[in-house]
């Protein structure tokens, strides 16, 4: 069980990423989670507001097997196979969320200081997280795909538009972080 349970180091799960876009390349698939939310609309009734979501959903059927193996692998992981849902953060990354006033940063995988019901409610909780959403959602369309499909299926394909959206993720990733956080809290 501990094979399963401690991280994989690069070697193992390098391999393994590849086999798969292997895999999914020689079907005539292409890796990627945003996609799959078109899929979602599509189903639920988009189309009929807008041309954009009008698809063939027998093409698409297969995303949605994807997001739910990802959905029941995560609860599957974090129910039965964590010892901890602390995160192994560098000390000095510690120190400069608690700075920023994440208190207990490291501690779980969703900060209390943005994620618990308390904060969401409130008026700048409830408006970082509808900005974040609507920005993630608009920004994953408009890239053509979010940064796993971009970042592992357009790279591995030596697309430049994956090449320049990778970039422009971790350009963003850096503002966010040096300028718009401390802004925040």
């Amino acid at each position: 069980m501990d094979f399963i349970t401690q991280p994989w180091p690069w070697y193992v799960g390098g391999p393994l990423i590849a086999f798969t876009l292997f895999l999914m390349f020689y079907f005539g698939k292409s890796f990627g989670v945003s996609t799959s939310l078109e899929t979602f609309c599509s189903i639920g009734g988009a189309g009929k507001f807008s041309d954009y979501f009008k698809i063939n959903l027998k093409e698409k059927h297969w995303l949605l097997f994807f997001v739910i193996g990802i959905l029941i692998g995560g609860f599957i992981s974090s129910e039965f196979l964590m010892q901890s849902h602390a995160i192994d953060l560098n000390p000095a990354t510690v120190k400069d969320l608690a700075e920023l006033g994440f208190a207990d940063a490291g501690s779980s995988y969703l900060p209390p200081e943005i994620y618990s019901t308390e904060n969401m409610f409130t008026v700048k909780g409830f408006l970082i997280l509808i900005s974040a959403g609507v920005l993630i959602g608009f920004g994953t369309r408009y890239a053509g795909g979010c940064t796993s499909g971009h970042s592992i299926t357009g790279l591995s394909s030596l697309q430049l538009p994956s090449l320049i959206a990778t970039i422009g993720f971790f350009i963003g990733g850096l503002i966010m972080t040096w300028f718009i956080y401390p802004i925040l809290f």
